[in-house]
């Protein structure tokens, strides 16, 4: 018989937030309850706190053509990453009272300067759950993008977004070169790569 395992298998024992600036650091005291049904010993862990997040892949069907946006990511510099400039979907966090849906079409506008007129969903998923409780929600959405410009970000969050449409065929040679080197772009385009067909006749009708 299968072991499930629920919130109630768990207990905390006490929370501690040792930071809490853009990011917030908690550190989880604990203990879980084994799959022999004993409790384990009390563990502790750090838990990066971000919440729910939104990725976009957009897709023109007219041009066949998806669009990544390319920023300056501080973890890749930290690693010592040659090019901590990133090609990745557009992207932002869910705040209070949104809903991805609505967070897919304001960071549409604000990094890529389009407006999406459909959202498929590709995958709901934690990005790093050994450490972080970020929740990823990732959707295809079709947009016009014959006329956007290239540059975007706003100047109030210190923003500094490159925008770059690029045809089916040079994405995938982007993807099969390793230009595309973050989790969330590869699964969307992996995705994409299964859906292309069907998306491009249902939008462009």
């Amino acid at each position: 018989m299968a072991i499930e395992r629920t919130r109630a298998d768990v207990e905390l024992i006490r929370e501690e937030v040792p930071f809490d600036g853009f990011w917030k650091l908690k550190v989880l005291h604990l203990r879980y309850r084994r799959f022999d049904g004993s409790w384990s010993q009390p563990i502790s862990r750090e838990v990066h706190a971000r919440g729910g997040a939104v990725g976009v892949l957009l897709y023109d069907p007219t041009l066949d053509a998806v669009a990544f946006v390319e920023q300056f990511r501080p973890g890749p510099w930290e690693r010592g990453d040659a090019r901590p400039w990133l090609l990745e979907l557009v992207a932002g966090l869910i705040e209070p009272d949104e809903s991805p849906e609505s967070v897919a079409r304001r960071e549409s506008e604000e990094e890529a300067g389009c407006l999406i007129t459909a959202l498929e969903p590709i995958a709901d998923y934690y990005a790093t759950p050994g450490g972080c409780d970020e929740y990823f929600h990732v959707f295809c959405a079709r947009a016009d993008l014959s006329n956007v410009g290239e540059f975007h970000g706003l100047q109030a969050e210190n923003e500094d977004i490159r925008l770059h449409v690029v045809r089916w065929p040079e994405a995938l040679q982007w993807m099969r070169a390793g230009r595309l080197n973050n989790a969330h772009a590869l699964l969307a385009m992996y995705w994409m790569q299964l859906n292309r067909e069907r998306l491009r006749a249902a939008w462009r009708s």
